[in-house]
Formats: C-alpha cells, structure tokens, sequence
C-alpha cells in the first residue's frame, strides 16, 4: 500500500476507532438506552462515501469486534452491520443525491432496520431487553445523523486536501 494511500486511510480508520470508543464507554443508567449506535452510523456514512473500500467484510470485522467488546453473541452485530451495509453499498449512489432530510429518513430506516436484527437474534437467543433499549438508539442515533454527517465529511475533505 502506498504511503498516499495509507495517509488517506488514516482519518477513516481513527473515525471508526473513535466510534467504538463512544460504543462502550460508559454511560449514566438512564442513558444507556438513547446511546446512539455510533458504529452503525460511521459505517453507514463510509460505506456510502467510499463503497469499494468499506463495504461488507468491513463490516463483518467491525461487527465481530463490537461482540466481543460488548460481550454481546459472538456474531450478533456482524450480521446486522452486514445486512445494513449491504443495503447502504447497494443503493449507495441514489443516497448520494438525496437531501439531508430524505438522508436522515433514509437512516432512520438503516437504524430500525439494525435494531430490528439484533431483536431479532436476542429473540431467537432467547434475551430479553425492554422497548426502549431497541427503539431509543434508532430516535437518537436519527437525531445526531446530521452531525456525524457534517463532521465526517468534514474529515474526508482534509483527507482530499
């Protein structure tokens, strides 16, 4: 890999790091439910922007170490990035022209869609967990979009420059 290449890469990698930094760092009980899924909404932006390079194996790998950093079913995340990011690379040039409102819709749906695979699977596995701890990172992980939006790309023009 050349050094350009690499250098370009940089940013993209510290951003997914820091997502799985907000992914497990604690949080005030109360909060726990509206934690936005950071990771999700990092891989869905990436994936969108550059879609030959972050696209489902990356997923997988992410998905396969938030398990094992929640101590969630080894697998459980992984599949649900994968499904979420393979929706994203598939329509990933109509995304590219929607509006940030039609956009963040468009992530609202992404969201329940993750949310509803991991209710999935937890169901399947036989874990309970209350409405709100499927429902409450989907409304905020909604809200926050258009800032993660900004930041990151904000971060791919320095990466450009």
């Amino acid at each position: 890999m050349s050094d350009a290449r690499a250098n370009g890469q940089t940013p993209i990698i510290i951003s997914l790091v820091v997502s799985l930094m907000l992914a497990i760092a604690p949080a005030p009980d109360w909060a726990e439910p509206f934690r936005p899924d950071w990771v999700t909404l990092t891989l869905i932006y990436w994936s969108m922007t550059f879609p030959g390079n972050y696209s489902v194996g990356v997923a997988w790998i992410i998905g396969l170490i938030v398990d094992v950093a929640q101590g969630t079913l080894l697998g459980q995340h992984a599949l649900a990035f994968t499904i979420v990011i393979y929706v994203t690379v598939k329509f990933h040039l109509q995304l590219r022209q929607f509006p940030i409102l039609q956009l963040t819709a468009t992530v609202f749906a992404l969201l329940a869609l993750y949310q509803f695979v991991l209710f999935w699977i937890n169901g399947v596995a036989g874990v309970n967990a209350p409405v709100v701890a499927y429902w409450g990172p989907v409304l905020s992980g909604t809200l926050v979009w258009p800032l993660v939006s900004i930041i990151l790309a904000g971060l791919r023009q320095r990466v450009r420059r």
